[in-house]
């Protein structure tokens, strides 16, 4: 079991942070590595190079291959972010752009179609909401992100879905609802790194 945890938050002090913290004291003693992307400075910016990459399935530029050999370590992946405009940040949407890519994560040609490839792979997801529970459930939107990540990204590349933790009101002036949502997402996550099976969302 290994574990690999992805923070995208450029605020060290951020609730991203400390849930990661948090995240790593619980899997412990099980081998935890973290992947701040905004610390690492980490490029998200799909290239020519990474274009031409995509389409020969691979000659990956340095960076990538570096993303490569971490995920090859993990068992399981945990990404921990903050929810913008009802998906992900740019930078982690960058990174899967770019390291989630044709010849590693799936392969694809016009003759064989699609074959994915993360099948040892379980990955789970930490979305930071400011909102509350009701409000995306109302608006479709909770269901809209795990249509987008869970359906379009994990299950396109042949990862096991884990568990989506959901912290909500990230934003409220009390921090005891925050709390309790935050030790909720910790919990469930290290029960499924540990069982190694899905645990309900």
């Amino acid at each position: 079991m290994h574990t690999l945890l992805v923070a995208t938050n450029p605020d060290p002090r951020s609730l991203t942070h400390h849930v990661v913290d948090e995240l790593k004291t619980a899997l412990h003693p099980g081998p935890v590595e973290v992947a701040d992307l905004s610390k690492e400075q980490f490029n998200p910016t799909f290239t020519l190079a990474d274009r031409r990459a995509y389409h020969q399935a691979g000659g990956y530029p340095p960076d990538v291959v570096r993303e490569h050999r971490r995920l090859e370590r993990a068992t399981d992946l945990v990404l921990v972010f903050p929810v913008y405009w009802w998906s992900m940040p740019a930078l982690l949407k960058g990174w899967i752009d770019r390291v989630f890519v044709n010849g590693w994560a799936f392969e694809y040609s016009p003759t064989s179609g699609l074959q994915p490839r993360l099948q040892a792979l379980t990955t789970h997801l930490v979305p930071i909401a400011g909102d509350d529970p009701a409000a995306f459930e109302r608006r479709g939107y909770g269901e809209a992100l795990r249509t987008q990540i869970e359906r379009g990204i994990i299950g396109y590349c042949g990862s096991r879905r884990g568990t989506t933790a959901f912290i909500y009101e990230s934003e409220q002036p009390s921090s005891e609802a925050t709390a309790r949502s935050v030790d909720r997402a910790v919990r469930l996550i290290g029960e499924a790194v540990r069982a190694r099976t899905p645990a309900p969302s």
